[in-house]
């Protein structure tokens, strides 16, 4: 705790001659100083001179003020007065400066003894160093003030209530001093933030275990766990003073809480950052990451070029980091690497273990691009709240839009008509104040997150055959922001008719529910990037205004792929769609009648459900999927970051390896294209560590088993005279490739099962609006490739089929010719002309034997 009392001879603000360790009437001991006199021995003349002071503020200076011009801070997500920044410095934070600002010697005073302009014998150091004055360690500021906390703005009841995130001055903790009542802890100057009102530059504090106070006049550290309720001079660090941080959801969260940030210092960082370390003389003891705080992630005269008062937030590579370029994910890194580089100790795999996102990130053949310079603009872009109105719930005026609290970015920010603002940051996707180690992004039970953490802060994913699997949000996710997609059509074909930003502090609410105002699913994070929400999207193939393959993703060409689809599109789940059988091909898309029949639109189950049961499926001899999946059928739901993330080397399983404490959930890197768990590029059934294979049971569609074996049908493409088609088919065939059937971008589809239907292709290839045409397939060799859907596909489907009712009449052409929107037909990919009519084994015979 935090044990203040005024003794300026005990502080480096003692000046004086007065020998390092001797002893100071208050029980003190000066210190070991850079800057001192050599005879004077007067403490209070370097500051303050009782005839012929400075005319300005009080106290009666002794110096003159810097005539410097000063590059102060500014933040989008700052709402004080534009004109009161810019016009920053001002008040007594000029006194301040006319030391700390480098550019003047402490040695010069306007009087001394009665002697005009004096210049103090010096023994060492006549002003602050400067050789560390780009670093965040240093307190020599210069006049570049953007990396230093802001000063000399009116603080009062309007600008908490407009930042959503800050206490109103009570007068008590923060406040203007008034004739007769006793003094704040942290006075205001006029209404204004100053340096004064953090600092006081007399004060020492007497528990020498507390490492440096920074003449700070409450607690540098929080010394007991916060609580989230009314700030406590006694248990509080000083941030927590003016920044309420959303009270319990920041005491809770996985940063501040005691029963999850315990991991303690190491020694070297712990000096560096001058917090108590074992390297102090006498030796302090380290502190955990709870009780450092606010200033893990922040610090308030930060490295220049870092943004937000983030600590070593910059992409210089010296430590400590001089000067650069705006880095967030520098920050966090810090901690978020392995455990060698790591500035806290912890022992990897176990419950201590801290994620080490840093390894994916820069090791990862493909990953996010987090670094500028794999970024299109090649600076940081990203940059929350600002000022505008993108959508529902995304009003961001300066006034009124408390968008900083909730890390809201605009579109524009996102590529929204300039893709070269593309970019990924870890605040894109996570709010560190809210974050917790809960399963549930709600805590445990539901709205409580203030109970014992689960054992981690990522979504459940039991694989036990039993356990319904969800797209519920996890804790890590918590008070992030994203969009719902809104739809006025089931067709494939058209876009998302709007967006409804979900945003703020869940709070003790314990709903989850789609139409919450919050996030409270994975892909709604996802959707705000990997959607027209985030990009122009003019819904032209095969090309289009969508962003492109490249940079630190996937290479362009991979899987025919060069350029990126719109997953809100996609991972549409339309309610009448939740069934089968359906007749609703048309409604899906097609523009072929034929087609309509026993068709509806299907996707992996990540924003809904399918409602499509083993039993509605047919499946009489039981569930093709793994664990979980193998479970509660067409109720469960699934996350992104089920199939995207770091590479996992078990065949038949998505959780990262070495589990809950291992390789990192979430899609920051990996060594398969499009950031997947498994291998997806030019895959067939033989293909080691297929991604599909990890969640669909591999024997039942890959065996060659005959007749399908066993009893009963084990999957959808199942019929009278075979209980599984698939593996029929593998047994006739030989090594089958997904994306000969399926879609090559199995994220939503037009057609039932993910199917391709080479009888039925549309304006999803650039066939044009309302287009069905048939390609020309002639023999074993002949394909069609067309991205982003078509990869080698070769399956055509003459009529559709209720699951488990499939019979080879199914299979073959319809016959298709000339130039006709739905009755034409196109070249295959390896320039194939003539076509192979007529339908059933035959067909199948002259068009499929040995397939490329």
């Amino acid at each position: 705790m935090t044990n203040k009392i005024a003794d300026v001879r005990g502080t480096k603000h003692n000046f004086s001659a007065a020998s390092d360790g001797s002893a100071t009437p208050s029980g003190g001991t000066v210190p070991e100083r850079t800057i001192k006199a050599s005879s004077e021995t007067q403490v209070c003349v370097f500051c303050h001179t009782p005839h012929a002071a400075e005319a300005v503020v009080t106290p009666l200076w002794n110096r003159k003020l810097s005539g410097q011009t000063y590059a102060t801070y500014t933040s989008s997500s700052m709402e004080a007065s534009d004109a009161e920044m810019a016009a920053a410095p001002g008040g007594s934070s000029k006194l301040c400066l006319s030391c700390h600002d480098g550019t003047m010697g402490v040695d010069k005073v306007n009087v001394l003894n009665g002697v005009k302009n004096a210049t103090i014998a010096m023994a060492s150091g006549t002003k602050i160093s400067s050789d560390a004055a780009t670093t965040g360690f240093t307190r020599n500021l210069g006049t570049d003030l953007k990396s230093d906390h802001p000063i000399s703005f009116t603080y009062d009841a309007a600008l908490a209530t407009a930042d959503g995130e800050l206490r109103a001055p009570d007068g008590i903790a923060v406040g203007n001093r008034t004739a007769g009542a006793v003094p704040p802890k942290m006075p205001l100057e006029k209404g204004k933030m100053e340096c004064s009102t953090c600092h006081d530059p007399h004060l020492r504090d007497k528990t020498t275990s507390n490492g440096n106070a920074k003449f700070l006049r409450v607690n540098r550290f929080q010394v007991a766990p916060p609580t989230g309720g009314n700030f406590s001079t006694t248990n509080d660090i000083i941030c927590l003073a003016c920044h309420d941080k959303g009270g319990v959801s920041y005491a809770f969260s996985a940063h501040a809480n005691s029963q999850v940030a315990t991991q303690i210092y190491k020694p070297a960082a712990a000096k560096q950052r001058e917090f108590p370390s074992s390297l102090d003389s006498p030796a302090n003891t380290e502190p955990p990451v709870w009780q450092i705080s606010c200033l893990n992630c922040h610090d308030s005269h930060t490295v220049q070029g870092a943004r937000r008062l983030l600590r070593e937030a910059t992409d210089s590579t010296t430590s400590p980091k001089t000067g650069g370029n705006a880095s967030l994910e520098e920050t966090c890194y810090q901690c978020h690497t392995n455990s060698a580089g790591s500035v806290v100790s912890y022992t990897a795999l176990t419950s201590s273990a801290i994620p080490d996102i840093k390894t994916d990130f820069t090791t990862s053949a493909r990953h996010m691009p987090i670094k500028s310079s794999e970024q299109a603009a090649g600076v940081e872009v990203h940059d929350i709240a600002g000022i505008f109105n993108d959508a529902t719930n995304a009003d961001c005026s300066k006034t009124t839009g408390k968008c900083g609290k909730d890390f809201l970015e605009s579109r524009a920010k996102l590529g929204l008509d300039n893709l070269n603002n593309r970019h990924a940051e870890c605040t894109d996707c996570h709010n560190p104040h809210r974050v917790v180690k809960f399963r549930d992004f709600r805590g445990n039970p539901a709205g409580s997150i203030t109970g014992t953490p689960d054992a981690a802060g990522t979504h459940k994913h039991t694989e036990d055959g039993t356990t319904l699997h969800s797209n519920i949000a996890s804790g890590v996710l918590r008070g992030s922001w994203g969009v719902e997609p809104e739809y006025v059509s089931a067709s494939f074909h058209v876009l998302p008719s709007g967006y409804t930003v979900k945003r703020g502090d869940p709070g003790t609410n314990s709903s989850s529910l789609v139409t919450a105002s919050y996030v409270t699913r994975e892909y709604q994070i996802c959707l705000k990037c990997h959607s027209d929400y985030g990009y122009t999207d003019n819904n032209l193939y095969p090309n289009g205004s969508r962003p492109k393959l490249g940079a630190s993703g996937t290479p362009a060409g991979t899987n025919g792929l060069t350029i990126y689809t719109n997953q809100a599109k996609e991972f549409q789940a339309p309610v009448a769609h939740q069934n089968e059988p359906l007749n609703l091909g048309t409604a899906a898309g097609t523009a072929d009648a034929n087609f309509n029949n026993n068709n509806h639109r299907s996707w992996h189950p990540v924003m809904a459900g399918t409602g499509r049961t083993p039993e509605k499926r047919n499946m009489t001899g039981g569930a093709p999927w793994l664990p979980p999946w193998n479970t509660q059928v067409g109720e469960s739901t699934m996350y992104c970051s089920d199939c995207h993330g770091s590479g996992t080397t078990s065949a038949t399983s998505v959780i990262p390896n070495n589990g809950d404490n291992g390789n990192v959930w979430g899609p920051h890197g990996s060594n398969n294209d499009f950031l997947l768990k498994g291998t997806w590029t030019d895959v067939k059934a033989s293909t080691a560590n297929i991604l599909c294979f990890k969640c669909h049971a591999k024997a039942n569609y890959s065996s060659g088993g005959g007749w399908g074996g066993g009893s009963g049908n084990t999957t959808g493409f199942s019929g009278s005279w075979s209980g599984n088609l698939h593996n029929y088919h593998a047994n006739k065939v030989g090594d089958l490739r997904c994306t000969w059937c399926h879609v090559a971008v199995p994220h939503g589809w037009r057609n039932k099962a993910l199917l391709v239907n080479l009888n039925d292709v549309g304006e999803e290839a650039g066939q044009g609006v309302g287009s069905s045409k048939e390609v020309s397939i002639a023999g074993s060799n002949d394909y069609y490739s067309q991205e982003p859907y078509y990869y080698k596909a070769r399956n055509k489907i003459a009529s559709f089929a209720a699951s488990g009712n499939w019979s080879a009449s199914n299979c073959g052409s319809k016959n298709k010719s000339g130039t006709g929107l739905t009755t034409g037909r196109i070249n295959s990919t390896n320039g194939q002309t003539s076509n192979a009519s007529g339908t059933g084994r035959s067909w199948m015979r002259s068009t499929c034997d040995n397939p490329p």
